[in-house]
């Protein structure tokens, strides 16, 4: 049995402008992640350590979220421009808990996603479903 070669997670810090009760825009500090083992997803986390949030979005959905606006249910995003006049890209968080409507910076996706889409090409994605049923069921005993 050939061992896999242990993949390396990529981060980036973001900063997620909402707004807040008072209608001021505040800069909420998340983390992009991207396991090239999982290469479909991408992890934002946000949130206070004793309560971080954690979505994992389609990779591919962020990428053309950055143009057209895409998404449908818990997920929506659309390209526009920030208060400053700097492209930027709504992301709509939405779950039973509560609802989220965030901006973030076309310049930091496009940055985060094109060193994601080095690591894993469009096109090139794929799992080793004998390693995952393996990790399944030992996870199990």
């Amino acid at each position: 049995m050939t061992q896999q070669p242990i993949s390396r997670t990529l981060s980036q810090p973001v900063a997620l402008q909402c707004l807040d009760a008072r209608g001021r825009s505040i800069d909420l500090p998340a983390v992009l992640s991207y396991n090239p083992a999982d290469p479909w997803a991408v992890e934002v986390r946000f949130g206070r350590p004793a309560e971080t949030v954690r979505w994992l979005i389609g990779r591919d959905l962020l990428l053309a979220g950055m143009t057209d606006p895409v998404g449908e249910g818990d997920v929506q995003l659309s390209p526009s421009i920030d208060e400053y006049g700097r492209a930027s890209v709504v992301v709509e968080l939405s779950s039973p808990h509560g609802r989220l409507v965030t901006q973030l910076s076309t310049r930091d996706l496009g940055s985060f996603l094109a060193r994601t889409l080095a690591a894993v090409p469009e096109g090139t994605e794929s799992i080793d479903l004998d390693r995952m049923v393996d990790a399944l069921t030992r996870s199990e005993a």
